[in-house]
Order: C-alpha cells, then sequence, then structure tokens
C-alpha cells in the first residue's frame, strides 16, 4: 500500500508539473463576444488587441509591464481617478493618419458629431489570420480595411504583432502592409501621425502652462498644466535631446522615463531603417501622447522638406516599429544596442 501511495504521489507530481509547464510563457486567448484578443504570459495580462466599434481602429489596449504596472491611459475606456479627458482618439497603442486621400483617420471617435463624420475614416477589424504562442514569444497576424463614412474603402492592412520577454523587458513589434486598392493613396504632410502610444498619468511630462491644440479642422483641446507631484515623465532620444527638444526632431528612438506605482518605468519606441522617413520625425508631446510620424515631413521641417508619401494603385508598403516596456532604467547605451538588434530584424 505504502508503495503504491508513493507511486501515485510520483505520478499526480508529475501532472501537476505538466499543468504547469503549459500554464507558464505566453498565452493568446481569443473573446470574439467582446472584441479582443488577451495576450497574457505566465497568466498575467501583458495587452490586448481589442477592435470595440466606439473605438474607429483596433488598438493594444491595456498595456502593462511584466509585473502588471498599466503604462496607458485608461479614458475613454477606463475611468482612473486624476487623469486626463482630452483628445478621446487617444487610446493604447494605435497606428493611422490624419490626412489619407484627404480623409482624417487620426481625429476620429465618438466625440465627432454625426454632422462632420464624412470627414473622417474608420479601420475596420477584418479578421485574425494566424496566431501563435511559446515559451517567450508570441505572435498575432489580423487584417482590416480603411474607410470613409461613406463606405469607400482606400486601404487594406495586414498586420503583425510579434511580442516577446526577455528579462524585465516586454517587446512589441508591429509590422503593418498598407495595400491601395485601384486607386492611387496619397498621405499628405501633416502633423497627426502616425505610430503611438497614449501613457498614463505618472509618464506624463511636468508642465506649468496650459497648452492649446488645434487639429486639421480647425478643432481645438486645451491641456491643462500638470502640478501634480506624481507626473514624472522625461523623454530622451538617440541624438542627445531631452524633454520637449525631442518633438519635430529626427531619432532612431525615444525613451520616455519616470515612476509609476514605486518603479521605475522605461517606455521606449524603435524606428526600422527600412521605414520611410527613417530615421522618422517624432510627435511626442509631454501631455502623455507618444508617437512618430514619418510622412508629416513638411509639417516638422517648417517647409524644409515634403514627402506627400503615394501609393499607386494596387501596391503595398510596409512599416514596422517595436515598443519596449522594461521597469529597468534603459540607458543611452542600452537603447543603441536594442535599435541595432531591431534593425537586423527583416520580416
Amino acid at each position: 500500500m505504502n508503495q503504491f501511495k508513493f507511486l501515485f504521489f510520483i505520478v499526480l507530481l508529475n501532472t501537476n508539473f505538466s499543468f504547469a509547464q503549459k500554464a507558464t510563457g505566453f498565452q493568446i486567448l481569443e473573446k470574439p463576444m467582446e472584441k479582443k484578443v488577451d495576450i497574457l504570459f505566465n497568466k498575467k495580462l501583458l495587452t490586448s488587441y481589442i477592435y470595440p466599434d466606439s473605438v474607429s481602429k483596433a488598438v493594444l489596449w491595456p498595456v502593462n509591464t511584466l509585473e502588471g504596472i498599466t503604462v496607458t491611459r485608461g479614458f475613454p475606456l477606463k475611468s482612473v481617478l486624476g487623469e486626463r479627458t482630452d483628445h478621446p482618439h487617444h487610446i493604447g497603442i494605435w497606428m493611422n493618419y490624419e490626412s489619407v486621400n484627404g480623409i482624417d483617420f487620426w481625429n476620429n471617435s465618438t466625440a465627432i458629431p454625426a454632422e462632420k463624420k464624412s470627414k473622417y475614416g474608420t479601420i475596420i477589424h477584418t479578421g485574425i489570420s494566424s496566431k501563435k504562442a511559446s515559451k517567450n514569444s508570441a505572435s498575432l497576424t489580423v487584417t482590416a480595411k480603411w474607410m470613409n463614412n461613406n463606405g469607400e474603402q482606400f486601404l487594406s492592412e495586414k498586420t503583425i504583432y510579434d511580442f516577446s520577454v526577455m528579462k524585465n523587458k516586454f517587446f512589441i513589434t508591429r509590422t503593418s502592409y498598407l495595400s491601395s486598392l485601384d486607386k492611387e493613396v496619397v498621405f499628405k504632410d501633416v502633423k497627426d501621425g502616425f505610430f503611438a502610444i497614449r501613457v498614463a498619468r505618472e509618464l506624463e511630462m511636468p508642465s506649468k502652462e496650459p497648452l492649446i491644440f488645434t487639429d486639421i479642422h480647425g478643432n481645438k483641446t486645451e491641456i491643462d498644466p500638470t502640478p501634480d507631484k506624481k507626473v514624472s515623465g522625461m523623454y530622451y532620444n538617440s541624438e542627445g535631446e531631452t524633454g520637449d527638444d525631442v518633438w519635430a526632431k529626427t531619432a532612431k528612438w525615444v525613451v520616455l522615463k519616470g515612476r509609476k506605482d514605486h518603479k521605475n518605468i522605461s517606455l521606449a519606441m524603435f524606428d526600422h531603417p527600412s521605414n520611410i522617413g527613417y530615421p522618422t520625425y517624432w510627435h511626442a508631446r509631454g501631455y502623455g501622447l507618444f508617437a512618430l510620424n514619418p510622412l508629416g515631413r513638411k509639417v516638422f521641417s517648417n517647409g524644409k522638406e515634403e514627402l506627400n508619401f503615394t501609393l499607386p494603385p494596387k501596391t503595398s508598403q510596409r512599416f514596422m516599429y517595436r515598443v519596449v516596456v522594461s521597469t529597468d532604467d534603459l540607458s543611452t547605451e542600452e537603447m543603441n544596442r536594442l535599435a541595432d538588434e531591431f534593425a537586423k530584424k527583416v520580416k
């Protein structure tokens, strides 16, 4: 009997070990009724790919560190005490643009009145092509179509999200293929775009003066100062510039550093050498918008450059960007090393 109990204990131990093994690493959980796909690592949510009708595009939201600290703003999907409620189109991590054949995809949200909707476009999720998960990496491939308010499609999109973990770093690599249909597509040089994150309140930069921002249609948004002592963000770029000086400058990477939930946070974005406009201009604002825009060169160069990137009919363009979320203090040397590693990646 004692021998039987011992054998049973061994079998039970092996079974539990097997379950534990399967529970570690990445998991991808589709939740179609909620219009989202959860990306988990060791059973903890790192991010979700969401595509609710109210958002006007698919986004990654929320985005967490490996320890579970949320680095993205909650509004407008979640109410968080003390957060800003400006720019309701700034949600999680996303990619779109302010002028695509004259249609504004960037600023569209539920805040736009019905009589103005004809000026705005929506990126509609159309499917999940593939997904796979392993111990230290996962990938999700999705498709979408860029439509104006009359139902005319301008672009088809295929996006591959690659997720990986290394030590204290969570890597998100977005590779998007934008393809024109029967007509050419013109991305006019404008300010608002292209690949972006809206960060949590604590990661904003402190400011003393109110700010007013105006979109391409003349709509104004006022941003209050940030006297809150919890606001601790600071931008650093690959060229040695910091703070507000990062805005409208070209760089191969920018990192936003701050503190949240008693932890140091480094939130970094990288451009890839194969992208149009490399090294990109940065549309990084102290109030919490952390974005890069390779297509708005006339705006950021004060008219010295002009791109007006155009896709001829039935052609495709690839864009590849990487985000690193970490509780490590990413030094300039480490950022350069990570940039060099990313530069070697070819999808």
